[in-house]
């Protein structure tokens, strides 16, 4: 009937095409027009089987849900349907063409990801003297890995932790018996897996200390070198002498007076540049080349991250063994007793030393290969006035040596604490590092005076505001973060590296909190504990800790501080001033720090790319939060760090190329919010 539902199946057989009764195709409409005219069936049935021409085209059918595979062939050639279906193609194709290329542009503009050395600070543990896990009065590996939250809280994540090799303790861990274990003071190899896998698990990488210039007397080494082992005899250096004759030469150690020493039993002088318990290795012997390089394998292959390379200065000397010049030539020889009466010519910074550091370099950065594993070296050298030689241990534009060696130059900041003499320490590595190089910044250590006492208690937090603001890695010894203070002793009772060793200050409790099981710690506490503690600190908004916590969240969180452009805006006999910049952000900041005795009021009305106005956005006396300073009178008191933010396109460093530095230049992109370079 005209009211039921019918269409047509197309049949190809024997060049007959055959309309069927089926569904009903709208499109044909013939057996419909029949039965409209009033036709019989016999004739509407005869009329539904067409004869066609197989050379016809067929177009009385329209496209319809569930065609075969015939009808879907006919219509997919046509045009209208076939030039959509190819320009869609095109399109396709076109887009993953240009999202490639954007891809590919933005990797090859895109400046070099910072690795997890430059983003954080080098937090130095002090292992003796951090956390006490058993009651022996002594810090060790469990301690640390009790207190791995507190770096997390600082938003630290690479801790340098010191030696805690099997010693016999001479010289607290730095004279080795054997590079391959721990120390039973300190904990077993197990307790040190246990933490380095903890650390991994909680994101904070290890640096641990690496001692390639000596041993101690009673390592296996030395045993078989007294003896004249034939694989061993040439492990340190031995020179010809008795008990009653003259040394071989005038050579110092470090630590005062002749740095020979006779052996008995060998008939021979041995080489110590530290303690006589310490015996300088030969390191021209290729078979003690080897030796150590194994020992950095075999600490890389357990995880470690990195390694801070000491004493490296000492570490070849001149073969010839001659006398080192004296600097007062008029000295009698025997009067010459310290470090400090030669000129260290064939002692230290020898030729082949940076050859032998750029080997060891090489067979750290096979493990770097891994991903996001990145094998940090950073090396030690106290070279004083002459810095040039600090900075050949960065090495060349072609090979590559330690990531940074560090920076002492801030230790001397309480010699004559002033913005001038800041700014001029932080000049002296900053004008004097290879191009494209990574700065660094300690101002205190395991061997120096801590910071609060040497400089004065007001000026640990305009201290900490300049170590976490410049560019480059700042590293922090144990207690900073909190103002730690040396204990008072003297000489007499202990070694003179040890007031800025005691205890660490965790809370009001027994010990401070270093030893909660037992009244007993290696070294006294200090007697403000009560106060000055970690716990107390971490309640405090105003506190010296609070303050070190927020000034790293903001130097990892905001881009000048990372990747920005470092520029001296003033300095005189108070003020440092200084400010982070990054072409095409928005956001730049003026640091303005007072190292001097009495209050002062800083003009910057010269500095034409400065705003009229500035808001303090962090200060070291927190009730200047938030006030706003016209730049002719910014006030700042003894101690005080202001760091103020403002927002403007103008930049410093175009106009004054002289007194800026960066790294590696980059720029921002605000409007999809990518760094690249320019």
């Amino acid at each position: 009937t005209s009211e039921e539902n019918v269409t047509w199946l197309l049949k190809e057989e024997s060049g007959r095409v055959e309309l069927k009764n089926c569904i009903r195709n709208p499109g044909f409409d013939d057996a419909d027009a029949a039965e409209n005219t009033g036709s019989d069936p016999g004739e509407r049935q005869e009329s539904a089987t067409v004869k066609l021409d197989t050379d016809e085209e067929y177009n009385q059918l329209q496209p319809y849900a569930g065609m075969p595979k015939e009808v879907l062939l006919l219509y997919s050639t046509r045009a209208r349907y076939r030039v959509p279906r190819e320009i869609l193609f095109w399109l396709t194709v076109c887009c993953m063409l240009a999202l490639l290329a954007v891809t590919i542009t933005v990797i090859a503009l895109s400046p070099r990801c910072l690795s997890w050395w430059q983003v954080s600070p080098v937090y130095q543990v002090y292992l003796r003297s951090f956390k006490d896990s058993d009651g022996d009065g002594v810090g060790d590996l469990r301690g640390i890995k009790e207190k791995l939250d507190h770096f997390l809280e600082l938003h630290i994540k690479s801790v340098w932790i010191s030696p805690f090799y099997r010693s016999p303790m001479k010289d607290f861990g730095y004279d080795v018996e054997d590079f391959q274990d721990v120390d039973p003071l300190f904990g077993s190899m197990k307790d040190l897996d246990d933490l380095l896998a903890e650390m991994h698990n909680k994101g904070l990488k290890l640096i641990m200390d690496f001692i390639p210039n000596h041993t101690s007397d009673r390592h296996r080494w030395f045993n078989l070198s007294r003896n004249r082992d034939p694989l061993y005899e040439d492990y340190y250096i031995w020179a010809d002498c008795n008990v009653t004759s003259p040394k071989p030469n005038n050579w110092v150690s470090v630590f005062g007076n002749s740095s020979w020493t006779y052996d008995d039993f060998r008939g021979q002088c041995y080489l110590h540049q530290f303690l006589k318990e310490q015996p300088d290795l030969n390191l021209r012997n290729p078979r003690v080349r080897q030796e150590i390089i194994d020992i950095i394998h075999f600490w890389l292959a357990k995880g470690v991250d990195g390694f801070r390379m000491d004493a490296v200065k000492h570490i070849l000397e001149a073969s010839h063994l001659r006398d080192e010049p004296q600097v007062d030539p008029n000295k009698p020889p025997e009067l010459i007793t310290t470090e400090w009466d030669l000129y260290h010519d064939y002692t230290t910074s020898q030729v082949g030393l940076h050859d032998l550091l750029r080997e060891f370099r090489a067979e750290m950065d096979v493990y770097s290969r891994e991903p996001g594993n990145y094998r940090f070296m950073a090396t030690e050298s106290y070279d004083y006035q002459e810095v040039d030689k600090t900075m050949m241990y960065y090495g060349t534009p072609l090979l590559k040596e330690s990531d940074f060696p560090f920076n002492f130059y801030l230790l001397d900041l309480p010699q004559n604490i002033s913005g001038w003499w800041a700014k001029h320490l932080v000049d002296l590595w900053m004008t004097n590092m290879p191009r494209g190089k990574w700065p660094n910044w300690v101002v205190g250590n395991h061997d120096r005076s801590r910071i609060s006492s040497s400089a004065g208690k007001i000026y640990i937090r305009a201290i900490n505001m300049m170590l976490l603001t410049l560019p480059g890695t700042p590293t922090t010894y144990y207690g900073e973060e909190i103002g730690m203070e040396n204990i008072n002793i003297t000489k007499s009772q202990i070694a003179s590296r040890d007031p800025e060793r005691s205890p660490m200050q965790w809370n009001g409790d027994m010990n401070a909190g270093f030893n909660n099981k037992t009244n007993i710690t290696w070294l006294p506490v200090h007697p403000d504990y009560q106060t000055v503690n970690v716990e107390a600190q971490m309640k405090d908004e105003g506190s010296v800790l609070s303050q070190y916590r927020s000034l790293n969240r903001l130097r990892q969180s905001e881009l000048p501080f990372q990747r920005g452009w470092f520029c001296y805006i003033l300095a005189d006999t108070n003020v440092f001033s200084y400010l982070r910049e990054l072409d095409g952000h928005k956001r730049a900041y003026l640091m303005v720090i007072n190292f001097g005795k009495q209050s002062a009021t800083t003009d910057l009305s010269s500095i034409q790319e400065l705003p009229a106005d500035l808001k303090v956005l962090m200060s070291t006396n927190p009730v200047n939060d938030g006030k706003l300073f016209q730049k002719s009178r910014i006030l700042t008191e003894p101690g005080e760090g202001l760091m103020m933010q403002y927002s403007t396109y103008t930049r410093f460093h175009p106009n004054h190329p002289a007194e800026c530095f960066v790294s590696e230049k980059a720029c921002y992109m605000e409007t999809i919010d990518i760094l690249y370079k320019c």
